[in-house]
């Protein structure tokens, strides 16, 4: 493996990144923070508990969550698709570099900014109400592995997209939607029971319940279950972007 190909793609993404550290770190903490206060506050005068977890505390795993999603796409696709609009892409695959020491690069930075953004909002969070994460590391695991799913999805439209609009469709339109209805600030259980059927087609939902276990275990779907989800999309984004590289779509003339 070509490592300091890899340390070099790394390095200039995460050197971007601190150069705009009030867009990309500041600007997700207070808003995430907006949420915690608005919703902890509003909602949480009249929800004292749910499942025996005060609810100020029971919605961090949401928040965290909510922003590592929207996070690691925006981060991986903006990164990707810059070089495709200013036409270094083609240095790049002309370079001795393999697909995957570039996706490597692209994807182990965007993951790394929102395991670090991640970790700050917990933090953050920490400060307003008492959280206490009964499963550390499977709290980690949850965290770094939606993180790395979420950054290869990324990718995928950052090659996609042909316009910075586009850039902004799927975390706007589809990813912060299903967030707000996959139980980021409740318990699916709460729902009528249609409703309830309709939330188990939501990804998201397994992603956020997996997480909040690892914090209070308590989950609506077996733990087990959302764990297998993650990989499965993990699984499906390696798949995709192998076929991208392969064929070349919107990589190449």
């Amino acid at each position: 493996m070509n490592f300091q190909a890899v340390r070099a793609i790394y390095g200039f993404e995460m050197a971007r990144w601190g150069r705009t550290l009030t867009q990309s770190v500041v600007s997700p903490v207070l808003s995430t923070s907006l949420y915690f206060v608005v919703f902890g506050t509003a909602i949480g005068s009249r929800i004292a508990e749910v499942d025996g977890i005060a609810y100020g505390a029971f919605i961090v795993p949401g928040l965290i969550m909510m922003m590592l999603l929207t996070e690691s796409t925006t981060n991986s696709a903006f990164g990707i698709y810059f070089r495709r609009f200013t036409g270094t892409i083609y240095e790049l695959l002309s370079a001795p570099v393999s697909a995957f020491e570039i996706t490597l690069g692209y994807v182990g930075a965007a993951a790394t900014k929102s395991v670090i953004l991640g970790l700050i909002i917990l933090a953050t969070a920490s400060l307003f109400v008492p959280i206490h994460i009964a499963h550390p590391f499977w709290m980690l695991a949850f965290l770094v592995l939606t993180a790395v799913t979420f950054s290869l999805f990324g990718f995928i439209i950052g090659v996609w997209a042909d316009g910075f609009e586009k850039l902004q469709i799927v975390p706007m339109l589809f990813l912060m939607p299903l967030t707000f209805l996959g139980g980021t600030f409740y318990s699916i259980k709460m729902l009528p029971p249609f409703w309830q059927t309709i939330a188990l087609f939501n990804p998201i939902v397994y992603l956020i319940n997996g997480f909040r276990w690892s914090f209070y275990e308590i989950s609506d779907v077996n733990v087990a279950v959302s764990l297998g989800m993650t990989l499965c999309f993990l699984s499906v984004c390696l798949v995709v972007i192998w076929w991208i590289f392969k064929t070349g779509y919107r990589l190449k003339p």
